[in-house]
C-alpha cells in the first residue's frame, strides 16, 4: 500500500495536491479507461483509473475510494513492489504528484463510472499507440517492464 511517507515528502517539496491511480491488471494486461468527452478536464483521452486526495484521506483511502467510484472495485489487493511516482501542473498552476500502484483485478468486474465511456484492455506493445498522456504511458511502460522482472 501507500505510505503516508510519500505524502510528507511531497509536502516538504512544496507540493500540496495529490492524486493516486493504479494499474489495474489482469493476465498480462492492463486497463485503461477512456474519460467521457463531455468532460472539462482531458475528454476522451485514456488513462488508468486515479483521482485526486482530498484533505481528510490517507493515500490509501483515496485509492480505494476512487477505484470504487470509477471501477466498481477497492484496493483491496495492491501489489507491494510497485510504485510510480511523477508530478505534473494542474490547470491552476498547481504542482500535483500522483502516485500510482498495481492492483489486480482478481476476477471482479469492471463497472464503469460516468465519468468514463469505455475501457479495454492492452498488452505492452499496445502502449505507445494508446491516447493517453506521456506520464500514463510512462507508467505502463514501468509497469510492463516490472511485470517481465516478476515472471
Amino acid at each position: 500500500m501507500l505510505g503516508e511517507d510519500l505524502r510528507s515528502a511531497a509536502e516538504a517539496e512544496g507540493i500540496q495536491k495529490f492524486v493516486v491511480g493504479a494499474v489495474v491488471h489482469d493476465a498480462g494486461k492492463a486497463l485503461l479507461v477512456t474519460r467521457s468527452l463531455e468532460d472539462d478536464f482531458l475528454p476522451g483521452l485514456e488513462e488508468v483509473p486515479s483521482g485526486g486526495v482530498e484533505s481528510s484521506e490517507t493515500l490509501n483511502q483515496a485509492l480505494h475510494r476512487e477505484l470504487e467510484e470509477e471501477v466498481g472495485f477497492g484496493a483491496e489487493f495492491v501489489d507491494e513492489g510497485f510504485v510510480v511516482v511523477f508530478d505534473y501542473q494542474s490547470r491552476s498552476g498547481r504542482m500535483v504528484r500522483q502516485f500510482t500502484v498495481s492492483v489486480p483485478l482478481r476476477g471482479r468486474d469492471v463497472q464503469l463510472s460516468e465519468e468514463h465511456t469505455s475501457f479495454r484492455w492492452i498488452t505492452a506493445v499496445e502502449v505507445e499507440a494508446a491516447n493517453a498522456t506521456p506520464e500514463t504511458r510512462e507508467v505502463l511502460r514501468q509497469w510492463f517492464a516490472y511485470g517481465e522482472d516478476q515472471g
